[in-house]
């Protein structure tokens, strides 16, 4: 038995090593099979199963070759007995990239569980890392400037 935050911080590292290898059954392992998984586009994904055939046939296709990178737990903990945190950040390069552009780096945080003789994540929020610059661009660009954030304008 290790209810311990360091248990909790492994996770991560083996679902990178499983996305470098292409096998979302190993990506997922660590997962309730109630777990839901909410992804950078907002797609949330219920249960393990539904996770490992949809994530199997990215890795097998538009995602074949790619690489999680830097991956870093910036921190681990229990916040209470039976219930845990990890923050993670990691990027993915795709096959021809050595290192991921500023765009595909993500922040992950993960509720875990202490069930079932171990931890398991009930739940997963991947979201983009972005700088507000970039989200000031990207507004810019496509006209959703929002106006009613104080201190901000349409006019900038």
């Amino acid at each position: 038995m290790n209810e311990s935050a360091e248990a909790i911080s492994a996770i991560p590292a083996r679902m990178n090593e499983a996305w470098n290898r292409g096998d979302a059954a190993a990506f997922f392992a660590d997962f309730a099979d109630n777990a839901v998984f909410t992804d950078f586009e907002g797609s949330i994904y219920r249960g393990r199963e539904e996770m490992v055939a949809t994530h199997q046939m990215i890795f097998d296709t538009v995602m074949k070759g790619s690489r999680l990178v830097r991956g870093e737990v910036l921190f681990a903990r229990v916040v209470q007995p039976g219930w845990g945190v990890v923050h993670h950040r990691v990027g993915i390069a795709l096959p021809s990239e050595e290192e991921p552009p500023p765009g595909r780096r993500s922040m992950q945080l993960f509720v875990t569980a202490w069930q079932n003789d171990r931890w398991e994540v009930v739940a997963l929020q991947n979201s983009r890392l972005i700088s507000l610059e970039a989200v000031a661009l990207l507004e810019s660009a496509t006209g959703d400037v929002r106006t009613d954030v104080p201190g901000r304008s349409a006019d900038g």
